[in-house]
């Protein structure tokens, strides 16, 4: 979060305020998180700020982090389904939290797409804030 977070504001110097991220660039930081997200648990802090600096936004933002959401899980259950860790008691409890997700998508959709540009992308930073202070504090509070 740290390494995305700034993002450019009004008033903000446009020296270092990062505004759109090449396809280029995208595709190779992309690279890099595929094997990430299949060593820690969740990759959305890095790779929800990579599609917001790609220009993605409301609708679109919303369409292609659930596309990425559905291709990572399809693949590690998979992998895991291979290597025994993946068993028949845990599935429908993966298959419940997955029809949540999708439905709270369905759900916000309709006020995400209200929104305007710069308010979506301070419920997004505000977002990304409450989910880095989020897994802060977990760390800290495990042994």
């Amino acid at each position: 979060m740290a390494l995305f977070g700034p993002r450019a504001r009004s008033g903000a110097s446009p020296q270092w305020a990062p505004k759109r991220t090449s396809a280029n660039a995208h595709g190779f930081i992309s690279s890099r998180l595929g094997p990430t997200a299949g060593i820690v648990v969740s990759t959305g802090p890095l790779s929800v700020p990579l599609f917001l600096f790609y220009g993605l936004s409301k609708g679109a933002f919303l369409a292609t982090e659930a596309a990425s959401s559905l291709g990572l899980y399809l693949s590690k259950s998979v992998t895991f389904e291979r290597f025994g860790a993946l068993t028949g008691d845990i599935a429908p409890k993966g298959l419940i939290a997955g029809s949540s997700l999708m439905s709270g998508a369905f759900i916000a959709k309709r006020f995400v797409l209200r929104l305007g540009p710069d308010v979506f992308r301070l419920v997004m930073d505000g977002i990304m804030l409450a989910a880095g202070l989020s897994m802060l504090l977990s760390a800290a509070q495990s042994p």
